[in-house]
């Protein structure tokens, strides 16, 4: 019995032991474990600040934007381009990389719905922007998103003669008289062209007359227009640069620009006149897709500024910003009627009814090649 006893004292002292001696390496794998895991925490953490260090560091890095305009405005982003890039610069420590596309005006629309990845594009009119809102490129209200209903450039009809005006030319009538041959785009292509057709017909329509008359001088016209090229940049070309036409039907702007290159020739701006007025958007699904709003809505905003605004007003356009258009009032001439899209029904009804196919543009081609 003593030795039992003897037995199991001994026994239970070895058992305290071991378990006094396994607890201590429990409390050391536990200390050696916290360190691990404060190792790997500390080192996470370094990594996560070494990531948004990196984020900081590349906030200094390029910047892209896709520009997309009408043809006849090139000239004046030549200058307003690299200012808003040197701008963009100073104030963001970016580098702005621009990549432009200059067309006609509907031919531009299309290019934006087949693929060009446009962040902004400035057309020459409204009706182009919608066939981007119709195909969900731009979101609806895009006219309010920037100041004087997104109209950023404006300008009016003129026509241009050879030096002297040999024909004689005044007035959008004498554009009517047997052997003057007119230049003008085609307005199936070229939102320039549309603009020459609706002052040809609002001509007639807004002093007095009614539309089978403003139907039958239209027609006339156009039984005068020996071609019709596919932009209004590449009408005035044929004019100047191979010696076609007596008349050009284009911008007053186009005008003054040719003018400011040396070009030799006359040119009338009628006092019975459209305003010729040419939006700016956002293409809001590709702005998205790049992360670049920001940057193109500055870049719209910018063009609004009195800086810009009389760069364009250099090279012939009619400034949107009320103080400059004043500053330049006395270098532009007086219209004595001026109308706009919207005095002809708006551009959704101007479309369907003049510019749709079978519509009145493709009947007055229609008799044109009947004679």
């Amino acid at each position: 019995m003593k030795f039992n006893k003897h037995i199991t004292k001994q026994v239970r002292t070895r058992i305290v032991k071991s378990w006094q001696a396994t607890r201590n390496w429990g409390l050391i794998f536990l200390f050696l474990l916290g360190i691990s895991l404060s190792l790997v925490v500390t080192a996470c953490t370094s990594v996560n600040v070494a990531k948004t260090d990196s984020s900081v560091a590349n906030s200094g890095g390029d910047v892209n934007l896709t520009f997309v305009s009408y043809s006849v405005t090139k000239a004046a982003y030549e200058q307003i381009i690299p200012q808003f890039i040197e701008k963009w610069k100073q104030e963001h420590n970016q580098n702005l990389k621009f990549t432009e596309s200059y067309d006609g005006s509907g031919s531009q629309a299309l290019n934006v719905i087949d693929g060009l990845e446009a962040d902004v594009v400035h057309l020459s009119l409204a009706l182009d922007v919608e066939k981007l809102v119709q195909t969900g490129f731009i979101q609806p209200g895009w006219e309010k998103e920037a100041p004087n209903n997104a109209i950023v450039t404006q300008s009016v009809g003129a026509i241009a003669t050879r030096e002297g005006n040999p024909k004689n030319i005044q007035t959008w009538a004498d554009l009517t008289k047997p052997g003057v041959k007119v230049l003008t785009a085609n307005p199936k292509t070229s939102g320039g062209a549309r603009w020459n057709f609706l002052g040809l017909w609002g001509y007639v329509t807004k002093t007095g007359k009614d539309e089978n008359q403003a139907l039958d001088f239209t027609t006339k016209v156009y039984q005068n227009v020996p071609v019709l090229p596919k932009t209004a940049r590449n009408a005035t070309e044929l004019f100047f640069k191979q010696g076609e036409g007596d008349a050009l039907l284009n911008y007053e702007n186009e005008m003054i620009l040719s003018k400011q290159k040396g070009e030799k020739f006359s040119y009338i701006v009628p006092d019975v006149n459209i305003s010729i007025e040419n939006p700016i958007a956002i293409v809001d699904k590709n702005v998205e897709q790049h992360k670049n709003r920001e940057v193109a809505e500055a870049f719209v905003q910018y063009l609004y500024t009195p800086e810009v605004q009389r760069e364009f007003a250099k090279i012939g356009f009619r400034p949107v910003n009320t103080a400059i258009a004043q500053e330049v009032s006395s270098t532009f001439p007086q219209i004595k009627t001026l109308f706009k899209a919207e005095d002809l029904g708006g551009w959704n009804q101007i479309q369907q009814r003049f510019f749709n196919e079978g519509a009145i543009f493709d009947k007055i081609q229609a008799l044109k090649s009947s004679k």
